[in-house]
C-alpha cells in the first residue's frame, strides 16, 4: 500500500498551487468559524446573503496578500519559524485591509462589510490553522522518519544554535540523521531541551549512547577542552559509534551546513593541550618594532612564525628560504591576510656565506630566528656530509653574521634528538647548539678589541661590542602536521587502504602542535639573555602505535580488519624514545610553569671551533665516514642506534673540551 510515510520518504514535494488552493480553504473555514463563534454557536449565522459576503471578501483579500508574502512557496513538512511569520503577516495585511474599507464605508455612514469582532476571531482563528497545519505535517514527518532505518546522531554542545543545527543537520542529510539528544558539560545546560530534544550532562553520555543506540557523534563544540573530548572520542571508539566535526556556523556554505562538511576528528585535536597563556605584550614590545629575519622560512615552523611575527607588524619581515615555491605561497599568504606588514623575501641558501652576507648588508636584520635544517633523520643517516654543511655550517654562518652585523638576539631551533643523539641528524644539531652557546659566551669574555684574546687565539674578527648578541636555543619534540612527521603519513595510508607502516610496537614519541611551538619560540626569545637553551614540557609521550590505531578508528576503519597495522623495523638512526635532556643537564623553571631552562654544559669556543673546522673540511671532501667519526669526537654521547656507523662507537675519543 502507498502509505503516507513511503509518500515523505521519496522527498515528494506539493506544487505551490495545492498549498495556495489548501491555505485559501482554511481562509474559507476560518470566517466560517469565525461567524460560528460571534453568533454564539448559533446555525442561524450561516443563513443569509451576508455570510457568502464575508466569505468572498476574506477569500479575495487572503488570496491577494497570499501571493504579496508567496506562502505557497514553502515547503511545509520542512516550515519553521519564519514560514510562520510569513503566513501570519499575510493574514494580518488581510486584515487590516478589511479593517480599512469598514472604516471608509462607515464614514459614510454604511454599516461595515464584517464586523470588526468578526475580523478579529477570523484572524486568530485563521492564523491557528494555518500555522497549526504546517507545525503538524512537519510533526508526522519527523516521526514517519523515527520509525524508518535512519541514523541516531547525539551533538555534543550546539547550544547556541541548537534548533538551528539539529534541523540543518537533519535536513542536510535527506533526514539520514535524526538528533536524539543533545550532550554537554556545562551543567547550566543539562536537563533542559533544544527543539523538543533534550540535554545531556557528560556523565549521562554512556547511558544515552546505550538507550538511543547511536551510531553518530557530532562535536558542535571547536573551543572543547582537549582532555573532555579525548574522553568523549575514547569512549565513542571502544563503542564502534562514529565521531566527526561540525564546522563552526560562519563556515557553512552560504549559510547552509552541506554533509560533506561534517569532517573527520583530527588526532592533532586530541594530543594538543590547553592553550599556553604568553606574555605577548613582551612579544610585541620586541618583534613590533624589529627588523625581524626567519630563515627556513618555507619549512613549517619557519612559515608559522612569520605568520605569527606578522600579527605583530614586525617594522620589517624578512623570510629567507632556497625553496622558491614555497617562499613564494608564504609571501602570497602572508601578503593577503596581513597586507600592513612590511614584508619582503630572500631566495637564498644559510651554506653561501657571500650570498648570507649581501643580505645581512642589505636588510640589517636585528633579531634571527634560524629554523633552516635538515631534519629527517634516516635521510640524514645516508647524507652526514650534507647534513653537516647545512645544519653545522649553515649555523655557523648565520651566527658568525649576526655577530658581525650587530644582530641583538639569535634564535636558534632545535631538536630533542639533539640530546644523546643516536643519528647523525641529531648530533649534528647538537654540534648546532653548542657552536652557538661557546659562540655567545665567548663573545662575552673577550677583552682585546683587535679581534684577538689574551692568549692569542684568532676569534673570526670578533670584537667587543657595547651591545653583544644574545644566542638562544630552543628545542622541540616533534611538531603535529609538519613536513615529514608521522600523522600526514598515516592519513596518506588510511586514504590509500592500508597497510599502516610504523617502526616499531613499543616506540613512543612527544608531540606539541606547530602553533605551540611557535609560540614557545616568540616567547623565549623575549626572556633569553643569551646562553640558555629553553625546553617546554611536552606532557605525556604517546606510543605511535596506540596512535596509528587511533587514527584508523576515527577514519571509521576497523584496525587490524579494515586496515592493516604493519612494523617495518627501527629506521636507521631511529630509537625508541626520545629525551629532553642529557645526563649532565639540570632544568631551571622560569615565569611559565610550561618553559624550562636546560642548564646546559659549557663548552671551550677555541676548541670547538677547531673541532668544527676539521669537520667541516671532510664534509666537503664528502668523506662520510670521517664525517662521522669527528662528530663522535665532538659530542661523546652520540652513539649510533641501528646505523652503519655502530662501528666507530668503540674506536673515537671525546676531542672538544669543557670550558673552566
Amino acid at each position: 500500500m502507498y502509505n503516507v510515510r513511503n509518500y515523505l520518504l521519496k522527498n515528494h514535494v506539493a506544487p505551490k498551487w495545492v498549498v495556495f488552493i489548501f491555505d485559501t480553504i482554511i481562509g474559507g473555514a476560518a470566517i466560517l468559524i469565525a461567524n460560528y463563534l460571534r453568533f454564539n454557536l448559533d446555525y442561524n449565522a450561516f443563513k443569509g446573503q451576508h455570510i457568502v459576503d464575508d466569505l468572498v471578501l476574506v477569500l479575495l483579500t487572503n488570496a491577494l496578500f497570499f501571493f504579496i508574502f508567496r506562502t505557497y512557496q514553502g515547503i511545509i513538512r520542512f516550515s519553521g519559524f519564519a514560514e510562520s511569520v510569513r503566513t501570519t503577516s499575510a493574514l494580518f495585511g488581510s486584515f487590516l485591509v478589511l479593517m480599512l474599507m469598514n472604516v471608509l464605508i462607515n464614514v459614510w455612514g454604511n454599516p461595515s462589510l464584517i464586523p470588526p469582532s468578526v475580523l478579529i476571531i477570523n484572524l486568530l482563528t485563521s492564523s491557528f490553522l494555518m500555522v497549526g497545519y504546517r507545525l503538524a505535517v512537519k510533526m508526522l514527518y519527523r516521526k514517519s522518519l523515527a520509525n524508518g532505518k535512519n541514523q541516531h546522531v547525539v551533538i555534543f554542545g550546539g547550544e547556541i544554535n541548537g534548533s538551528q543545527l539539529k534541523t540543518t543537520i537533519e535536513q542536510a542529510s535527506n533526514n539520514h540523521f535524526c538528533v536524539v539528544a543533545f550532550i554537554d558539560d556545562d551543567q547550566s545546560y543539562v536537563g533542559k531541551t533544544i527543539d523538543d530534544t533534550r540535554i545531556f550532562g557528560f556523565h549521562q553520555m554512556k547511558e544515552v549512547m546505550s538507550n538511543w543506540d547511536v551510531k553518530l557523534m557530532l562535536f558542535a563544540k571547536p573551543d572543547l577542552d582537549a582532555e573532555v573530548k579525548n574522553k568523549v572520542v575514547d569512549f565513542c571508539l571502544e563503542n564502534d559509534i562514529l565521531v566527526r566535526n561540525i564546522p563552526p556556523v560562519d563556515q557553512w556554505i552560504k549559510g547552509h551546513l552541506n554533509i560533506t562538511q561534517l569532517k573527520e576528528i583530527h588526532i592533532e585535536e586530541l594530543l594538543g593541550r590547553p592553550a599556553i597563556k604568553l606574555r605577548n605584550h613582551r612579544v610585541l614590545d620586541l618583534v613590533g618594532s624589529k627588523r625581524i629575519l626567519i630563515t627556513g622560512a618555507a619549512g613549517s615552523i619557519g612559515s608559522e612564525l612569520a605568520r605569527q611575527a606578522a600579527v605583530f607588524n614586525p617594522a620589517l619581515l624578512m623570510i629567507l628560504d632556497q625553496n622558491e615555491t614555497g617562499l613564494y605561497e608564504l609571501e602570497y599568504e602572508l601578503r593577503n591576510s596581513f597586507p600592513q606588514c612590511n614584508l619582503c623575501l630572500f631566495i637564498g641558501d644559510v651554506r653561501d656565506e657571500n650570498t648570507m652576507e649581501t643580505m645581512f648588508k642589505r636588510f640589517r636584520p636585528e633579531v634571527v630566528f634560524h629554523a633552516a635544517a635538515y631534519k629527517h633523520v634516516p635521510m640524514m643517516e645516508y647524507h652526514p656530509s650534507e647534513a653537516v654543511r647545512n645544519n653545522v655550517m649553515g649555523t655557523r654562518i648565520m651566527a658568525d653574521l649576526s655577530i658581525e652585523h650587530g644582530v641583538e638576539r639569535f634564535l636558534l631551533i632545535s631538536t630533542d634528538k639533539a640530546i644523546n643523539p643516536t643519528n647523525v641528524m641529531g648530533a649534528s644539531k647538537r654540534i648546532a647548539e653548542i657552536y652557538v652557546q661557546s659562540l655567545g659566551n665567548r663573545q662575552r669574555k673577550v677583552v682585546h678589541l683587535n679581534g684577538h684574546s689574551a692568549n692569542g687565539h684568532n676569534v673570526n674578527n670578533i670584537t667587543e661590542r657595547r651591545h653583544t648578541t644574545k644566542f638562544i636555543t630552543t628545542r622541540f619534540g616533534n611538531v603535529l602536521g609538519s613536513n615529514g612527521s608521522v600523522l600526514p603519513r598515516f592519513r596518506d595510508q588510511i586514504a590509500a587502504g592500508g597497510p599502516v607502516t610504523v617502526t616499531h610496537p613499543e616506540i613512543i614519541r612527544y608531540f606539541m602542535t606547530i602553533p605551540e611551538a611557535c609560540q614557545l619560540v616568540l616567547e623565549a626569545v623575549t626572556m633569553g639573555n643569551g646562553g640558555e637553551v629553553f625546553l617546554f614540557d611536552m606532557g605525556v609521550p604517546v606510543k605511535i602505535a596506540d596512535l596509528a590505531r587511533k587514527m584508523i578508528k576515527l577514519a571509521g576503519y576497523v584496525p587490524g580488519i579494515d586496515i592493516e597495522i604493519r612494523y617495518s623495523g627501527l629506521r636507521p638512526g631511529e630509537k625508541l624514545y626520545e629525551e629532553l635532556l642529557n645526563k649532565a643537564e639540570l632544568v631551571i623553571p622560569t615565569h611559565h610553569k610550561k618553559i624550562l631552562i636546560a642548564k646546559v654544559v659549557e663548552y671551550d669556543y677555541y676548541t670547538v671551533n677547531k673541532s668544527i673546522d676539521v669537520l667541516l673540511d671532510h664534509a666537503w671532501q664528502g668523506k662520510d665516514e670521517e664525517v662521522v667519526r669527528q662528530m663522535k669526537r665532538i659530542v661523546p654521547e652520540y652513539i649510533s642506534n641501528n646505523s652503519v656507523y655502530q662501528q666507530f662507537d668503540e674506536v673515537v675519543h671525546p676531542e672538544i673540551a669543557l670550558s673552566s
